[in-house]
């Protein structure tokens, strides 16, 4: 049945809706406010599911009658209304909107940013609640957000989503962007507030290997958030990050394994600080990694264009490449797909090894010097298995990864716990960095690079002198750039500008000094100011090499079947130019994302030392003050000193004065001693004495409970055979009664039918006899009442006589007490013994008596046969 208070408040609701859905200048707060009271109380009280059904149902039919789907204002209205009411909607209702209401407002690029909001706050709330009945469907909603990334979303790894981006127009590809930034919010705030769930979406899409870009990208933008090192120590067990080492591993994409390493560097400060356990774990792995890396080698497209003009044979070149870069073979225990290249139709570009191998350096410094020593030894050591079919030793070249390695050593700094620890030690001992933050351990460890330490020095100490710098002052770009650097800003020398490229014979003229300048430029950090930047590429870029640039418009008539050839090629080298860009776009946002994580890491660290310059200035004025306060003290002491020799020989006068009084104090404390020696002494005996009653008291406690527990198995024993001894003695008496009676039955049946008055004289003595049994029992109720009270008696008397036990002083006569106690308890004992022999005495005369009596009955009757016995009646008799 529906409740009342429902009734009220969803009276007006639904029209409320429809008339400012409507009208635009009603006004929207009213609504919302009816709205929040009618929440207020649906909270307050258990709404059956019936109701909220019937109001989902109004919303529904309002929204296809009355809401305009080209409307920005209903749009944001009914996103507001539905924000204001997702206390009370079920999870079933956010994901029935999704299609109408909430996916169309996250693809709008021109709607309100607090509608969005909205928009992703009514998914959120439907992802966080856990209602078992709806788990199927939320878990489905949570795969359908993902695959729409995936698969909905602009790919950057993907070349049709690039051809299908360039035919857009500027509003689609906005569409576009907001629908991905929208999903990409929507999934990192997923994300921070339940990690394990997201990584497992992740982990059951990172199988498929076209989505792995993807998932990379994702991932990396997940570690940039303020609450992803409470996600680490999920991450670092969850079978997520068994896979993306694998993928590292496996995966001969060198664009994928570019973010895998970006990721794991981004990843690495995070271990060291919340999982250092975990990490010294998968030491090994990740040093295999770096010599994967390292042995990677450039690989020649699959669809690489080969001009035409060149006799080239494809099938040698092919199997030239594959000697080259001999595949490995996934070990048959794993199951995995493996990624090839993305994009196939440019060169593929190994992936850097540098700012991974300067990550683990720093952690780990002498274990990673002793696997580049001996890789193979060392992951055999560890007990790492290949993931390869075919051993360590023939899936690594050792001979690459020490050219490699000599490169980076010599480019980078000496580590300074080479000197203390070797490889054992640093793996058996606590960390050097187990206290230091994620922004410092970033810091010192960009420090290593001596790139980047030739920067740090530039800008520390040659930032004010002219020409003491030892880095490049001049850079080169495709277009017109300005390279500015800080000393030219602040002492006014111009900017020094590099001449562009000449590309109009058809050709790029670059001198090797230009190349190099540009390399080491771009490489050093300087600041880059790019003047005149072009919007799109060079159309030259696109032109085959077969085709020259300097053709006149009069040239001669190409034929059919060449015209056809350079097209086909143009195709070819615009397919080629537009993977390359492509390629180089995802690696650079890639780079982006990495230098901005470094840079707010940096930052970081830049306000943490800028801390302790306050807290080093703070010191020093604090330091200040204490060697003011010390001179002062230092006076004071002085004038004290002064004090204290006149204290002295006031205090040697007055030490003479009081040794009499010392003397009487020494009497009376020896005296005071004395007589707190006797006390002892006392004390002493009381103790003893009091020791020794407690013995006593204890063991007379120990006898009395003995003989209250024979008293009480004697009792028991007496009363169990009680019954047997009392029938034992009625039989015995009954049977001399017996013997009697028929004595006296033999003697006097004869007379007794002329002694009818003797009859009679009996029967006046039978009444009598019957009114002195009855005073008889009378008077055992009485006995048995005294006994009873005697008892109860005995009972109180007891319980004092122990509470007198408990509650007496030292000093009564305990022995004297417990002894009247006893006979006071034997008396009374014996007492019960006689009251119990009465009761028996009473008990055998009644017994007695109800015997003669029941003689006295058989005697009036008639006579039987004097041959009968006297025990068994005789039979009766029909003339009688």
């Amino acid at each position: 049945m529906t409740p009342d208070w429902f009734l009220m408040s969803y009276s007006t609701l639904p029209r409320q809706v429809r008339v400012v859905l409507k009208d635009g200048s009603a006004p929207l707060s009213d609504l919302l406010g009816l709205i929040d009271t009618f929440v207020a109380e649906a909270k307050s009280s258990d709404t059956p599911e019936t109701q909220l059904f019937q109001l989902e149902e109004d919303l529904h039919s309002i929204h296809h009658e009355v809401v305009d789907y080209s409307s920005l204002r209903q749009a944001e209205t009914f996103l507001a209304i539905l924000y204001h009411l997702k206390d009370i909607l079920p999870s079933t209702s956010v994901i029935s909107w999704f299609d109408l209401v909430l996916r169309p407002a996250l693809r709008e690029p021109k709607l309100a940013t607090e509608a969005v909001k909205h928009a992703q706050d009514l998914i959120i709330s439907a992802l966080q609640k856990t209602n078992e009945a709806y788990a199927e469907k939320i878990e489905g909603f949570r795969k359908q957000l993902l695959e729409l990334y995936l698969l909905d979303a602009f790919n950057d790894g993907s070349g049709d989503d690039v051809l299908e981006w360039a035919e857009l127009n500027d509003e689609k590809r906005q569409q576009r962007t907001h629908w991905k930034h929208n999903l990409e919010d929507l999934l990192l705030r997923f994300g921070d507030t339940c990690p394990k769930v997201l990584f497992d979406e992740i982990n059951e899409h990172f199988a498929t290997p076209s989505s792995r870009l993807q998932l990379f990208n994702l991932l990396n933008l997940l570690t940039c958030g303020p609450s992803f090192p409470d996600s680490v120590k999920i991450l670092v067990q969850h079978p997520l990050m068994n896979n993306m080492l694998l993928s590292l591993f496996l995966d001969n994409s060198s664009t994928a394994c570019t973010l895998g390493v970006t990721l794991i560097v981004k990843l690495l400060p995070f271990f060291a600080v919340y999982a250092p356990d975990d990490l010294k774990a998968r030491l090994p792995t990740l040093f295999a990694i770096l010599a994967r890396i390292m042995c990677w080698k450039e690989r020649r497209a699959a669809k690489a264009r080969i001009p035409a003009d060149e006799n080239i044979d494809v099938d040698f070149e092919r199997e030239l490449e594959k000697e080259t870069n001999r595949p490995l073979r996934i070990a048959p225990e794993i199951t995995w797909e493996r990624l090839d290249m993305v994009f196939d139709t440019t060169i593929s570009l190994p992936p850097s090894s540098r700012p991974y191998f300067t990550s683990l350096y720093y952690l780990y410094p002498s274990n990673t010097l002793r696997f580049l020593r001996a890789p193979v030894q060392y992951l055999n050591d560890s007990s790492l298995q290949s993931p390869y079919a075919e051993s360590w030793e023939d899936a690594l070249d050792q001979d690459e990864i020490r050219r490699r390695s000599e490169n980076l050593a010599r480019e980078h700094n000496c580590h300074p716990l080479l000197i203390w620890r070797d490889a054992i030690i640093e793996l058996s001992e606590p960390e050097f960095w187990r206290h230091y933050s994620i922004s410092r351990i970033v810091s010192e460890t960009i420090m290593l690079d001596l790139r980047n330490l030739a920067v740090a020095l530039q800008g520390r100490y040659a930032s004010g002198i002219p020409g003491t710098s030892s880095l490049p002052q001049e850079s080169i770009v495709h277009e017109d750039v300005k390279i500015q650097e800080p000393q030219e800003v602040h002492q006014g020398i111009s900017p020094r500008f590099l001449r562009p490229i000449d590309l109009s014979s058809g050709r790029a003229v670059l001198s090797l000094q230009d190349m190099i300048d540009t390399s080491i430029a771009l490489k050093s950090n300087l600041d880059l100011e790019v003047i005149q930047p072009s919007k799109q590429w060079p159309n030259l870029l696109f032109i085959p090499p077969s085709v020259s640039p300097s053709s006149s418009p009069g040239s001669p008539a190409r034929t059919p079947a060449l015209q056809t050839l350079n097209e086909e090629q143009n195709a070819t080298h615009v397919a080629q130019a537009i993977s390359g860009l492509q390629r180089e776009v995802l690696l650079l946002r890639n780079d982006l994302n990495f230098e901005l994580w470094l840079s707010r890491e940096n930052a970081k660290r830049i306000g943490q030392l800028y801390q302790d310059r306050i807290l080093f200035k703070a010191a020093e004025v604090e330091r200040q003050g204490l060697y003011n306060k010390l001179r002062k003290y230092r006076t004071q002491v002085t004038d004290l000193e002064k004090e204290l020799r006149e204290h002295k020989q006031q205090a040697s006068a007055a030490k003479d004065k009081y040794a009499d009084w010392n003397t009487e104090l020494q009497q009376k404390l020896k005296e005071l001693r004395e007589e707190k020696k006797n006390w002892f002494l006392d004390a002493a005996n009381l103790r003893t004495s009091e020791k020794n009653a407690r013995a006593l008291f204890d063991a007379q406690g120990k006898l009395l409970a003995d003989a209250t527990k024979g008293v009480f198995e004697l009792e028991t024993q007496r009363k169990e055979n009680q019954h047997k001894i009392d029938r034992l003695k009625d039989y015995e008496r009954q049977i001399d009664q017996h013997i009697k009676i028929q004595r006296l039955w033999k003697d006097d049946f004869a007379n007794l039918n002329e002694r009818e008055g003797d009859i009679k004289l009996m029967q006046n003595q039978y009444k009598q006899m019957q009114l002195r049994l009855e005073s008889m029992e009378e008077s055992q109720l009485e006995m048995q009442d005294k006994a009873r009270a005697y008892r109860r008696q005995i009972q109180t008397l007891e319980a004092q006589l122990k509470l007198k036990q408990r509650n007496q002083n030292h000093n009564t006569t305990l022995p004297q007490e417990i002894a009247a106690a006893a006979a006071e308890n034997a008396s009374l004992k014996a007492a019960n013994a006689s009251l119990k022999e009465q009761n028996m005495d009473l008990k055998d005369e009644i017994q007695i008596l109800r015997a003669a009596v029941e003689v006295y009955k058989g005697r009036q009757g008639p006579p039987s046969s004097p041959r009968s016995s006297p025990i068994i009646p005789a039979p009766f008799s029909l003339n009688t």
